[in-house]
């Protein structure tokens, strides 16, 4: 989606927003396909004393395995991102800024950018997750699985022996 940003470039205390669906259904993490609905972008663009900043919310639902219990869940995202907008950078390895030369930024590129930049490392159903039992697989979430938690692992059982010595 382009946005046209002339007149708040040009106009100090000038905003103007955008809203519209962006559809990333065939963005592929990890071999997986988390968006199934669209995203719903709002893109504000304000000039104050003659910086332009560009605020955007993104809500959209995430669809994925955990990554400790293997459950699928979705969660409702709700995420904002701020840039700044300049119209010439004089540096072009300045990341502070996105250029924009002829008063209009291309929003889809910037949105994707940024959701995936801030989408977790490890995607997990709760912070308290417990997982899959080590031994016979059954997730923990949904109770205790009754198998011994006492074994100790066959590579420091050498050690169990010195001690019993």
């Amino acid at each position: 989606m382009l946005f046209e940003l002339k007149s708040v470039f040009l106009n100090d205390g000038e905003e103007k927003e955008l809203s519209y669906q962006l559809d990333i259904s065939d963005i592929d993490i990890d071999g997986a396909f988390p968006f199934k609905s669209p995203v719903t972008v709002t893109a504000t663009a304000s000039n104050r004393a003659s910086l332009v900043t560009l605020a955007l919310n993104c809500r959209f639902d995430y669809q994925r395995s955990c990554d400790r219990c293997g459950e699928q869940c979705t969660v409702e995202q709700n995420m904002n991102f701020a840039h700044k907008l300049a119209q010439t950078l004089v540096d072009e390895g300045n990341d502070d800024y996105i250029e924009t030369p002829d008063f209009t930024i291309e929003l889809d590129e910037v949105v994707i950018s940024d959701i995936l930049l801030s989408l977790p490392q490890k995607f997990l159903c709760s912070d308290d997750c417990r997982g899959l039992c080590p031994k016979c697989g059954k997730n923990l979430n949904l109770g205790d699985c009754g198998c011994d938690k006492r074994e100790i692992d066959p590579r420091l059982a050498i050690l169990k022996q010195l001690m019993e010595d």
